[in-house]
């Protein structure tokens, strides 16, 4: 993009409260999503692809003006002249992302004239024996949600493939450059009482408190997001998704419940624990008008429930009192009436580490989304060349424990789990993810006791 280019040519607008939020925590290191693919053949069209994809999605083309407690967000008229030279690499894929996704472009200190782009991309030559490319994409979470991420990823898909963007009506969609999430959400249904208001955020403080964590293993030292994946093959996931659907809970509870199983089993301790799980929302649906996840922006809000967890505890039974208590607070909307606050606490512990346990800016012990990727896409993949590919966003400034991002690739199960070190060591999440694996296994097991 030509920063020489007039004032006519930027249209801008004042952040709202969530994507402020991002904006407050990106420097600390939480904040950036990232799409990462493992290319067979060599990155050629991967600039041309990415191109398109700011084509289609202005809001992938803006720039943050300001300071972090003053952001603006300022959208050019035209696309920027996106460069991708393949860089050699020693490393593989794995620790390619893992490396890429701790780059963070928007913790320098002196940003340019412009600002700074809101997306960044690179290309690199994996080593041999398995050679191919990889391609990372990465993308200040103020404009692009998990749902965002997994629409991005499946135009990428199809544009490497050769293929086109898709629907002719999102190839230019401008949402988030017209207005963000609160902006967007019905006033009757945004609507909440002072006292209310004043309530809750005392009780989410006083939860917040009396939660437990996993053991954090270095306090004091400076943190990057990790990533270990869980993998389930298809018949195991079909079994997971027939015993969801027979203990009448989603994936997401199973998968909390599994997580917060795990954590209590890994203290070895008779005694009782309280975690905190944070379910994360797509709120499209609920907005005036009703937007889909093509248009790429920030539209998420969470519910934060606390479970109380003791040893004699089972799968199902926990499964079934995470779901009933964020359907409930959905039902209630309060995925809609506590955006607010939330995003006031948020940015309350980022200026305030002490006022979270160790200072470790942990906010609960697992985040999941309440709806999974779903992608069945494998001929598509094979067309354009992409091996393997991952949807995630740092957590080690601010966030969870473990951030499950869930997918169902061909019928079977894929997380990538993100999270903090040296917080929490990789020996250390792995084992928990080997817990949950486990407990989820037994209790899609039709004959285990659990199921009764």
């Amino acid at each position: 993009m030509d920063s020489r280019a007039g004032a006519a040519a930027w249209r801008s607008r004042a952040v709202c409260g969530t994507e402020y939020s991002w904006c407050r925590a990106a420097p600390g290191g939480t904040g950036t999503s990232v799409i990462a693919l493992r290319l067979s053949r060599g990155g050629a069209a991967a600039e041309a692809a990415v191109r398109a994809l700011q084509n289609a999605h202005p809001v992938l083309r803006a720039h943050l003006r300001g300071t972090p407690s003053s952001p603006t967000l300022a959208f050019p008229s035209s696309a920027p002249q996106l460069s991708l030279a393949p860089q050699p690499s020693v490393l593989d894929f794995h620790s390619l992302l893992e490396r890429e996704i701790n780059r963070n472009p928007w913790a320098a200190a002196a940003p340019e004239p412009d600002g700074a782009p809101v997306l960044f991309a690179a290309l690199y030559e994996l080593p041999p024996p398995a050679g191919g490319a990889a391609l990372f994409i990465l993308i200040h979470t103020a404009v692009c949600d998990r749902a965002a991420s997994e629409a991005l990823l499946s135009e990428l898909l199809a544009l490497l493939g050769g293929a086109g963007v898709g629907d002719p009506e999102v190839k230019r969609e401008t949402a988030a450059v017209e207005a963000g999430l609160e902006k967007r959400i019905r006033k009757k249904d945004a609507r909440k009482p002072l006292w209310v208001r004043g309530v809750d955020m005392v009780g989410y403080s006083i939860d917040g408190l009396r939660a437990s964590t996993l053991p954090f293993e270095e306090t004091g030292t400076a943190r990057s997001t990790k990533m270990v994946r869980l993998r389930l093959d298809r018949e195991d996931t079909t079994r997971l998704l027939d015993a969801c659907e027979e203990n009448g809970v989603r994936l997401c509870s199973a998968m909390a419940a599994a997580t917060m199983l795990a954590a209590r089993q890994s203290k070895n301790s008779g005694q009782q624990e309280t975690y905190s799980v944070a379910t994360l929302i797509n709120c499209r649906e609920f907005l005036e008008p009703p937007l889909n996840d093509h248009n790429v922006g920030f539209f998420y809000s969470a519910v934060i429930n606390t479970h109380k967890i003791n040893r004699e505890g089972g799968l199902w039974a926990l499964a079934k009192r995470c779901h009933d208590a964020y359907s409930n607070a959905k039902n209630n909307k309060k995925h809609l009436t506590d955006i607010r606050d939330l995003n006031f606490l948020m940015c309350r512990a980022i200026e305030n580490p002490q006022l979270t346990t160790a200072s470790a800016l942990r906010t609960s012990l697992v985040s999941v989304f309440e709806e999974p990727a779903t992608f069945d896409v494998s001929g598509l993949q094979s067309k354009a060349g992409v091996e393997d590919y991952v949807c995630c966003a740092t957590v080690h400034g601010i966030g969870p424990s473990i951030s499950v991002f869930d997918s169902i690739r061909d019928g079977g199960l894929d997380c990538a789990c993100m999270y903090p070190s040296p917080l929490h060591s990789r020996r250390q999440i792995q084992e928990v993810l080997d817990k949950v694996k486990i407990i989820l296994h037994e209790g899609s097991n039709p004959s285990d006791e659990l199921m009764t």
